[in-house]
């Protein structure tokens, strides 16, 4: 069930807390890219969870896909103005953006990372995120619920 926004002092409802969940390259290609690893579930799907979940705990978000690195990087900083959180699976930019991390350092709130498929049971070039280290958790190898949980987290983390 939907939470009710709270009133403010004037009796206007207060704002929601906006989170961002940011998705890197080939995130668009869910559902049909190596369903194997990735699974059957696509990006609009998983965008539905997000919607779904950030509801029923009284969040909004801004969910955004791009396979450009610099793209990435300025929704990070957007979100410095205009977001309470981030979720962030970044994909392959995981393990090589260091223009990210610093995006990602210069945002003061949570961060959560998250992954599809468990980054440490793949190639050995994944075990390394330039990610983990400005996030204040990570969630890997749980499919979509991931995504789910990570809300779940920041909205106890906002709180």
């Amino acid at each position: 069930m939907a939470q009710a926004g709270k009133q403010s002092g004037s009796g206007r409802k207060a704002a929601k807390p906006l989170v961002y969940v940011l998705n890197g390259p080939n995130l668009n290609m869910l559902g049909t890219r190596q369903p194997e690893i990735y699974g059957r579930d696509t990006l609009d799907d998983v965008e539905t969870l997000c919607r779904f979940t950030a509801d029923r705990l009284g969040l909004e978000i801004d969910f955004r896909q791009t396979n450009h690195e610099g793209v990435l990087v300025d929704s990070i900083q957007e979100a410095r103005l205009k977001a309470a959180a981030i979720v962030i699976n970044a994909g392959a930019y995981t393990h090589t953006s260091v223009a990210m991390l610093d995006a990602l350092n210069a945002f003061d709130k949570p961060v959560i990372e998250v992954h599809l498929s468990n980054i440490f049971k793949r190639e050995a070039f994944r075990h390394h995120s330039y990610v983990s280290p400005a996030a204040r958790g990570g969630i890997f190898g749980l499919g979509p619920k991931g995504y789910a949980l990570a809300l779940e987290a920041l909205a106890d983390i906002i709180a």
